[in-house]
């Protein structure tokens, strides 16, 4: 007759299963970083989609005569609240019909504060200023995200 083992596991047994699950645990942690990581970088891309293309649109509606420009401006919006709230149609008789580019306008991923309204949450880089040292001035030519980290790329999450 064989010998009866015990139903509850042995102290090896149990180090064993405990170790194994340590190994896993400290495999699934840095991987689970990364996935959110790779999440806030899509994020991140497709917000500066949206905000470089609706400030292109205005631009294009400006040049077209829909938008009233400012004497001596670039044509580019006075800031990024106007693209969503909306500006008004130069083109229509009564004035009163506005032409939106952006339904809502796009956090940055990246901003550690998520009670800040989102024009706070990205950098603005003006017409007038250099590519290399954006400052925000009379209109709003471009947006650039405020976080200092760099992308998984090696590429500074600002320089996007």
């Amino acid at each position: 007759m064989p010998p009866q083992r015990s139903s509850g596991f042995s102290l090896i047994e149990l180090m064993v299963t405990m170790a194994i699950l340590a190994l896993l645990a400290s495999v699934a942690v840095p991987f689970a970083q990364l996935v959110q990581q790779r999440h806030q970088e899509t994020e991140l891309r497709e917000a500066l989609r949206q905000i470089r293309g609706a400030l292109d649109a205005y631009k294009l509606s400006v040049k077209e005569g829909r938008i009233q420009k400012v004497e001596g401006g670039s044509g580019y919006p006075p800031n990024l609240d106007s693209l969503w709230k909306g500006v008004v149609d130069q083109t229509q008789p009564d004035l009163s019909k506005k032409i939106y580019f952006l339904r809502r306008l796009p956090r940055d991923p990246l901003y550690p504060d998520s009670a800040a309204p989102a024009a706070e949450t990205w950098g603005i880089r003006s017409y007038a200023s250099p590519p290399d040292a954006p400052v925000a001035g009379d209109d709003v030519f471009d947006v650039y995200s405020l976080s200092s980290a760099s992308g998984l790329n090696g590429v500074p999450y600002r320089e996007w």
